[in-house]
């Protein structure tokens, strides 16, 4: 899929944008309060989205400057971040997701059209492929947050390119499925098998569901049954 990194900051926007109005209508309490996701309190889930947009603005650094700095020290640092930051009141967490996204922007704003090419090896990626990154974790994140945002609130395009991204993803889990997301023309198929399960419906349930975060009740499986058990999305 082609990728267009200043569409996609000017999607980053928006997005940021939605989630702290969220974050912003949100009683202080909920911050300590279970999230939508298993682990995590409201507190951890705002705490990531910030760390996730400094780390994002260390691989644009590095594909500009050619210097190496990697998304975050070390995957224990990561997690020590999180944990470290989960706690604090609302308001510091709302300035904190603020000034990091300003300073993604930043970073995004100082890139020239040859640091977009720029191949990070920890992504697998060029440096054009950040943006979107970022975008995916501000949504799939502000529907954890479980404060009235949910995947039914999800754009149609960014919807469609979530779930051709964790269709991907799962090619090499072991399992088989073929989608059929409504008003697309072909299925997307998951593995090689001609008898695998058919899932139907619409593009934000069939990615809310593969990504953890849709029960796919209004989902369709033939042959008739129980929609199958996919493997936890990462």
């Amino acid at each position: 899929m082609t990728i267009d990194p200043l569409v996609l900051m000017t999607d980053v926007e928006a997005a940021t944008g939605r989630l702290l109005r969220t974050a912003e209508g949100l009683d202080p309490v909920t911050v300590t309060q279970p999230s939508a996701l298993p682990g995590w309190t409201v507190g951890h889930v705002l705490t990531h989205v910030a760390r996730n947009a400094d780390a994002y603005t260390n691989l644009l650094t590095w594909a500009r400057t050619g210097v190496e700095t990697p998304s975050y020290a070390s995957p224990a640092a990561r997690t020590e971040g999180i944990e470290a930051g989960a706690d604090r009141p609302l308001r510091e967490q709302i300035v904190d997701i603020r000034d990091a996204h300003e300073r993604f922007s930043d970073a995004a704003a100082a890139m020239t059209a040859e640091a977009w090419t720029f191949f990070l090896e920890p992504t697998g990626q060029s440096a054009a492929a950040v943006p979107w990154a970022r975008l995916r974790e501000v949504e799939v994140h502000h529907v954890d947050l479980d404060a009235g945002y949910g995947p039914g609130d999800w754009t149609d395009g960014f919807a469609l390119r979530l779930l051709r991204e964790i269709v991907t993803g799962f090619a090499d889990d072991g399992f088989a499925l073929v989608l059929r997301p409504y008003g697309i023309d072909h299925p997307l198929l998951i593995g090689d098998n001609p008898d695998a399960p058919v899932v139907g419906g619409p593009t934000r349930s069939i990615a809310a569901w593969l990504s953890g975060r849709g029960d796919g009740a209004d989902l369709t499986v033939s042959p008739d049954g129980e929609l199958p058990v996919v493997p936890r999305w990462k």
